[in-house]
């Protein structure tokens, strides 16, 4: 698939408006991976990705990737910054920490999102920014003198997207994160129709800072264990702050992964929101499929999942293929709640 912001970050690079010794150090935060990236092929490259779909294809390019480093004195850091400005000023102050003096930091957004703040941010922070534009995408890059640099705007931004506390202190969240400071209105609708009566091993998937599963686990008390699969690995971290409450009374496991890729199980019942789209690209209905077929194989017969969707999203085909019986429970507020049973001859 197509990476306008990735092919455009590397233009610098590829164009030799930006030249990096052989054995130059380099990270990329937000890391994805493409043709494009060819560039530092021969480069001591490490990617920091947090996002298990796009760690996963890091690590099939044969690349170093990890979910976070402490390492600094990086010749060059290049970073795709996130679409949420806090987080985004986050990353951008976190790609000027971590490079070297004389080193260069550089970043690429799309024009819809940010690209001449993105461009005006790095400047503030490093007291001038270059830049190209191409595939409706802007790439801004600038070499980090300590004397340039904004320290107290540096200090700050570091700061924007540190967890904290949300929706009056029933939660911990951090910018960057789908919701993060509200329930969004799909999920709380979904939640009000779990029924009191589930019970035994479930699974979360896309399970965000955990609200759903703590809603599970204060409606049901014959639910013994839940499983909570998150594709982004600093929202799994939180959910096992906001379900601390729980530790010792009921089991709880956090899976990193790409739900797509399949799940665990056995389980009794699976509830979930399932995201509709990935870095950037919204109506992303494969994915919300990809959800429900990994429902329905890591459930036992008889089993049910509960979701919610956007009403618009084409996913019954999908369920009436993989599920014996499906209902939707609601139509509300532009969401359907949907209702799906194992069939008990189905493995």
């Amino acid at each position: 698939m197509a990476d306008p912001a990735l092919d455009t970050l590397m233009l610098p690079l590829e164009t030799g408006e930006i030249e990096l010794a052989a054995d130059a150090k380099v990270l990329f935060l937000r890391a994805r991976t493409g043709r494009a990236l060819k560039a530092l092929s021969d480069i001591d490259l490490v990617c920091a990705q947090s996002f298990a779909p796009d760690r996963d294809a890091l690590k099939a390019s044969g690349l170093t990737v990890v979910a976070e480093t402490e390492d600094t004195n990086f010749d060059a850091v290049l970073v795709l910054p996130g679409r949420q400005r806090q987080e985004a000023r986050a990353q951008l102050a976190e790609a000027v920490s971590k490079a070297r003096e004389g080193g260069i930091v550089l970043a690429c957004a799309p024009n819809t999102e940010g690209a001449k703040t993105l461009e005006r941010d790095l400047s503030d922070l490093l007291g001038g920014a270059e830049k190209l534009t191409k595939n409706k995408c802007r790439v801004v890059w600038e070499t980090v003198e300590a004397a340039r640099i904004d320290g107290k705007l540096l200090e700050d931004w570091l700061e924007l997207d540190a967890p904290r506390s949300v929706l009056n202190g029933d939660y911990v969240s951090r910018p960057g994160l789908f919701a993060w400071d509200r329930i969004d209105p799909a999920s709380r609708l979904l939640a009000g129709l779990l029924p009191e009566t589930l019970k035994g091993k479930g699974a979360d998937l896309g399970s965000g800072f955990g609200y759903l599963t703590r809603v599970v686990f204060e409606k049901a008390p014959q639910v013994l264990a839940m499983d909570l699969y998150e594709a982004e690995k600093r929202a799994l971290d939180l959910a096992e702050q906001n379900l601390a409450d729980f530790k010792g009374k009921r089991v709880m496991h956090g899976i990193w992964s790409d739900v797509t890729k399949g799940v665990e199980g056995p389980y009794d019942f699976v509830v979930s929101n399932p995201p509709f789209h990935q870095a950037g690209r919204a109506d992303r209905a494969d994915v919300g499929q990809g959800f429900i077929k990994a429902a329905a194989s890591g459930l036992r017969p008889g089993g049910v999942l509960y979701m919610v969707a956007n009403r618009h999203l084409p996913y019954e085909q999908t369920l009436s293929a993989v599920f014996a019986e499906v209902t939707q429970l609601a139509d509300e507020g532009g969401y359907k709640v949907i209702k799906a049973v194992k069939g008990r001859g189905t493995r």
